[in-house]
């Protein structure tokens, strides 16, 4: 197994960040891979062994500092998101968790941002929800959960967005467009390799707006762990390299609060994932 590495996107190239700072990986390999972040899922293991080298050699670094940082997966063809998949969000929602079905929407691609974004609020009551993110290496069909790990390039931070009133508007919800606004979905810092972590499936996860804790819990509390969720999707469709998948989100969102707090022009909003990092996302009203 490789070392463990994780990819940036350092300025809207692919970057690897080394404790020296961010490596430029079109540079470094002599263009054996493009810029292109995006396109280095499809390359994934290519890319793993190539990076395996790249540790042991004296390549120029940027500073972290001089970069700014955009989505680690800024162009997936697909965005899955599970709901209702920690128990204590399910039960704040007043929701039954003893189903044994999994509650999957989407986030549509255009709605991902960056991990230190300005994000517009449009009208209505939007909401946040703290989540670990899991982008896919390899694809998936019909597989199961022994073999879900081995498909998933890295983990990374999401912020899944919602405009509530969108969302639950009857006759019927609609998931899917309250949670896609423009920068309705941050990523980010970095996407790290699933190798990096003693155990993946159990991360310290949460978020706190204007510097107040609001979310607060541990990965290995989700009703479908990781591995679960992949082979579950996969008897459904195809997931691809580049595929992201938001997990759920642990209890503490805004919208189930008394008195509700949603989010308002001028907020700061920080989202950690143990051993990825924070993005921290910012709010104005829309003009």
């Amino acid at each position: 197994m490789s070392p463990g590495m994780q990819i940036v996107n350092a300025t809207g190239t692919l970057g690897l960040l080394t404790d020296q700072g961010v490596i430029d990986v079109a540079q470094a390999s002599d263009g054996l891979f493009s810029p292109d972040v995006q396109a280095v899922y499809q390359r994934w293991e290519e890319f793993r062994a190539w990076a395996a080298t790249a540790a042991d050699k004296a390549f120029p670094a940027r500073p972290l500092g001089d970069v700014k940082l955009g989505s680690p997966v800024p162009r997936p063809s697909q965005v899955f998101a599970i709901g209702l998949n920690y128990h204590d969000h399910a039960e704040e929602a007043g929701l039954d968790t003893s189903l044994d079905s999994m509650v999957v929407f989407t986030k549509f691609p255009s709605s991902i941002t960056g991990p230190d974004a300005e994000v517009e609020l449009p009208p209505g009551a939007v909401d946040f929800e703290a989540e670990l993110v899991v982008v896919m290496g390899q694809y998936a069909h019909r597989i199961d959960a022994g073999e879900a790990w081995d498909r998933v390039a890295g983990l990374t931070v999401g912020q899944d967005l919602s405009e509530r009133e969108t969302q639950l508007r009857p006759p019927t919800p609609q998931f899917n467009m309250g949670k896609s606004f423009p920068g309705f979905a941050p990523l980010g810092p970095a996407v790290v390799s699933v190798d990096e972590f003693e155990n993946p499936d159990d991360l310290a996860i949460g978020c706190a707006l204007n510097g107040v804790t609001m979310q607060q819990s541990r990965t290995k509390l989700m009703i479908f762990p990781v591995a679960e969720i992949i082979a579950r999707l996969s008897q459904t469709v195809t997931l691809a390299p580049g595929d992201v998948i938001f997990t759920g989100t642990p209890a503490g969102i805004g919208f189930a609060r008394d008195p509700k707090v949603l989010l308002g022009p001028g907020d700061e909003l920080v989202t950690s994932v143990e051993g990825i990092g924070s993005l921290r996302t910012t709010f104005r009203a829309r003009p």
